[in-house]
């Protein structure tokens, strides 16, 4: 009987995202431990573990082995979804991956603009510049499970395409759908903590520095909302 890896929060968050009964891609699939939790659970039928590099798929390998799924987990070696065809799954999964470099990753698979594909994104950087670019591109944002992992709070995002594209606000980029959730108090202060950073970068634009001040303020009045 297959045994699945053990995953932590983040992982697992983005896993239950996945849209049971289909086929995935995981791509950037590392370790291969989101890919064999998927094909031993029976969530996927099949899945497909992308990554750039041989040996994070060497390593995929030896994890699916190991946990007896191999014979439904398909190693791919490629650029992103170069290896994926149209119509082949479900659910795109890109975990632990920039918000920059999922971006071009999408950019470069227009099939990803289906209704009929899920995806499921991690950001391990810059998730409101992600949450920004998935609304003016035209998808819907589903879902969101914040996570904390290694020490920092990461968001699961679920976002499908709806061919209705929209000009998000500011807080909505920052917070995305992660209000009320539990840790949603330990993210605000972490994306607060980093704007605040950001901030600091801004010294010779003023209009720019004080967007980023409205932002902290309604950032410190969600805050205390949260108490």
């Amino acid at each position: 009987m297959p045994e699945a890896p053990r995953l932590d929060a983040r992982l697992l968050a983005a896993a239950r995202l996945v849209k049971p009964g289909l086929p995935a891609a995981d791509v950037g699939c590392d370790h291969g431990k989101l890919a064999a939790w998927l094909a031993c659970t029976g969530t996927c039928p099949k899945v497909i573990a992308c990554d750039l590099r041989p040996g994070p798929l060497a390593a995929a390998k030896a994890t699916c082995e190991g946990c007896g799924c191999a014979d439904r987990v398909e190693l791919r070696l490629g650029s992103g979804l170069e290896v994926v065809r149209p119509g082949e799954v479900g659910t795109v999964v890109l975990a632990g991956i920039s918000a920059q470099t999922t971006i071009e990753i999408l950019q470069a698979a227009p099939w990803v603009r289906s209704a009929a594909v899920r995806l499921v994104c991690v950001p391990a950087t810059k998730a409101p510049v992600l949450r920004c670019w998935l609304w003016r591109q035209g998808f819907a944002l589903r879902q969101e499970t914040l996570a904390r992992a290694a020490g920092r709070w990461y968001t699961a995002m679920c976002a499908e395409y709806c061919g209705a594209p929209r000009e998000p606000d500011g807080m909505e980029c920052l917070l995305g759908l992660t209000y009320g959730q539990p840790g949603a108090a330990g993210y605000l202060r972490q994306t607060a903590e980093k704007l605040q950073k950001y901030r600091r970068g801004l010294s010779e634009d003023p209009a720019g520095a004080a967007a980023v001040d409205a932002l902290l303020r309604a950032l410190q009045q969600q805050e205390q909302g949260e108490k």
